[in-house]
């Protein structure tokens, strides 16, 4: 803590990666739209724009998350500042949890009260939306890929909880050993999620002719189980961060909520799958 500080809250310097950050993720959501449909003169599939905003994104994480350790390190994270990041953790889950929300309200919309869709004009949506999943679609099936992905989650819950146990109780073998594994499963995952897209595309299981009328179902599913993708990178991309800090020293049993903080998200992203899993692949995948 910085001399001469009688209380125990960490008043931040001024930081530039705010504002380095944002223009990043700006330059890198206008390059995404360049790269798909075309921006500023430029013709589409010009990918420069998103690559040189995502260098830019992974710079700002990689000096912010150095300056947020080397406070750490200096004392700056009192009793009183760490209960300020758990409540943060918390309620930053929070929010996320409420985004999935709207993604599982639109798939129920669809799966509970399809059959109101019948009542369009239209003979082709009418015909489209009489079953459940649509007219056209090629439903995943739920105990094969996805429960090898579903199995392959509640595994690296369990060695996530071992290595944050270890590191608690100074085995710090452990807990490298533990988070090592949880990072392989991860990354597990996501090969077997992205081989199970490209067959669900290759094979157009859900943007067939036939389903035409029906992409909501496919856009759904995708949001939600893409979206959850999207959040095991981000997982898998904290626990490497946490390990590299484990390898070069860091963490302590009293004092490691980093990893404490992965290890929270890590649980809220197995969760969400075995929802997923369970109402998307399993209940509401099956042909009514």
């Amino acid at each position: 803590m910085a001399e001469g500080v009688k209380h125990d809250y960490h008043l931040v310097n001024p930081s530039p990666w705010p504002l380095v950050g944002s223009i990043s993720a700006t330059i890198m959501a206008l390059g995404g739209v360049t790269w798909m449909k075309g921006l500023f003169g430029l013709p589409a599939h010009t990918s420069w724009l998103f690559f040189l905003g995502l260098a830019g994104v992974l710079f700002t994480m990689i000096v912010w998350w150095r300056d947020v350790v080397l406070e750490a390190n200096e004392g700056d994270h009192t009793p009183v500042v760490s209960i300020g990041l758990r409540y943060g953790m918390i309620l930053f889950i929070a929010s996320e949890v409420m985004f999935f929300v709207a993604w599982f309200w639109i798939f129920f919309e669809m799966a509970l009260f399809h059959h109101h869709r019948t009542l369009s004009s239209i003979e082709e949506v009418r015909t489209a939306w009489a079953t459940w999943p649509p007219h056209g679609v090629e439903a995943v099936p739920a105990f094969q890929l996805p429960l090898v992905n579903t199995l392959t989650l509640l595994l690296s819950g369990t060695t996530v909880t071992w290595a944050h146990h270890a590191l608690q109780t100074g085995d710090r073998r452990g807990a490298k050993i533990g988070l090592f594994l949880t990072i392989i499963l991860g990354m597990l995952f996501t090969s077997i999620q992205a081989y199970e897209y490209h067959h669900i595309l290759e094979h157009k299981y859900f943007f067939s002719e036939e389903a035409a009328n029906a992409g909501l179902y496919g856009s759904s599913f995708f949001m939600a189980t893409g979206f959850h993708g999207f959040h095991v990178l981000i997982g898998t991309l904290f626990l490497i961060v946490c390990l590299a800090r484990l390898l070069g020293g860091g963490f302590t049993p009293q004092k490691h909520f980093g990893f404490e903080a992965a290890a929270w998200y890590w649980h809220f992203v197995d969760v969400v799958w075995l929802f997923l899993f369970a109402f998307i692949y399993v209940i509401f995948g099956a042909h009514s």
